[in-house]
């Protein structure tokens, strides 16, 4: 376990000042995507069974010529005038996401150079939390000096991983995770806060777990090859190891802070399906009225799922007003980060 104590730090604190984000304009239903699976592969599928299963009705795509770092850089430019700051006002980007556009350089570089900024660039990835890490590795770096603002961006393109034509039902079930995603882009901006800022961060890892979904082409076990560039994984598998760990961080962070359920405006988790959704609930005992519900329209936003979430909220936040953020990745990790508004 590794746990890293934002609580723990002197005012002032890496705060969050501008949210943005980024959705594709084309709008895809689970209905017509079972079709063109059911086109693709030749299956008999029951109908409605992509949403019956999911509870998803549709999800967001890129066309043709959008990328992760186009995705990043519309929310990114957002961000900045939401902020009031130019890109040379950063000098810290951080592109955190499970997509790239790229597998060498860093996406960061791409977005930077579409911004026009020159800050200090670079990637950090981690399934569905690379945006939270994200977050969490630049305010670290502004408390050791090395930024005083930063901006962190995430693009997620997994509808680019999903497998429209399997060959079977043995197929079928081994990439029916992807065909819960969509995709999205989000931007915060990070700078010191006299008050409130990010005061309390806690993450735990699982690592024994890391089969249990991914794409696994590209690295050096497979930099080949068009088999393993879909999403394979098993989702059962991934909600058993949150259910015997995550309610333990969240039971933490609340016994380290003292807060509980009403003390937070509002509760960020990152969303799969609309039945693992309904367990966290049953599990946590976290108010429904605190949750900002996206993964019906949206679907499984990967790591911008959190980012969109805050998107929506952020402007009727009020100073002290709190957020939690509860991200969940494959690997497996679990992370919560306690921001508070200045």
């Amino acid at each position: 376990m590794h746990i890293d104590h934002a609580a723990r730090t002197p005012v002032p604190r890496p705060g969050i000042t501008a949210v943005a984000s980024c959705l594709p304009e084309s709008r895809l239903t689970s209905r017509d995507l079972q079709e063109q699976v059911a086109a693709a592969s030749g299956l008999r599928l029951p109908a409605r069974m992509l949403e019956r299963a999911t509870g998803i009705s549709a999800r967001r795509v890129v066309a043709a010529d959008e990328y992760a770092s186009t995705l990043a850089t519309r929310a990114a430019r957002t961000a900045l005038a939401r902020a009031g700051l130019t890109p040379y006002d950063i000098d810290l980007l951080v592109f955190a996401s499970a997509t790239r556009d790229v597998a060498e350089p860093a996406t960061a570089h791409i977005v930077q150079a579409e911004l026009g900024s020159r800050a200090h660039a670079l990637d950090v990835t981690n399934a569905c939390n690379s945006f939270v890490n994200g977050i969490d590795t630049a305010r670290a770096m502004m408390l050791a000096g090395r930024a005083r603002r930063a901006l962190v961006v995430t693009g997620e393109t997994p509808s680019r991983a999903v497998r429209h034509a399997p060959s079977g039902p043995e197929q079928l079930r081994d990439g029916f995770a992807g065909y819960t995603f969509g995709d999205a882009g989000a931007a915060v901006v990070l700078e010191m806060a006299d008050r409130g800022g990010i005061v309390d961060v806690d993450t735990e890892t699982h690592s024994e777990h890391w089969r249990v979904g991914g794409i696994f082409g590209g690295g050096s076990r497979h930099p080949r090859g068009d088999e393993h560039t879909y999403f394979r994984g098993d989702g059962a598998e991934l909600r058993e190891v949150f259910e015997k760990v995550g309610t333990s961080v969240l039971d933490r962070m609340r016994q380290r802070t003292g807060l509980g359920w009403d003390d937070f405006r509002h509760v960020l988790v990152h969303q799969v399906t609309v039945p693992y959704l309904e367990r966290f609930v049953e599990l946590t005992g976290v108010p429904r009225d605190r949750l900002v519900v996206t993964v019906p329209e949206l679907g499984n936003m990967a790591s911008a799922t959190l980012g969109v979430q805050l998107d929506l909220v952020h402007h009727g936040l009020r100073a002290g007003d709190r957020v939690l953020f509860v991200g969940l990745g494959g690997g497996v990790s679990i992370m919560t980060m306690v921001w508070e508004k200045a």
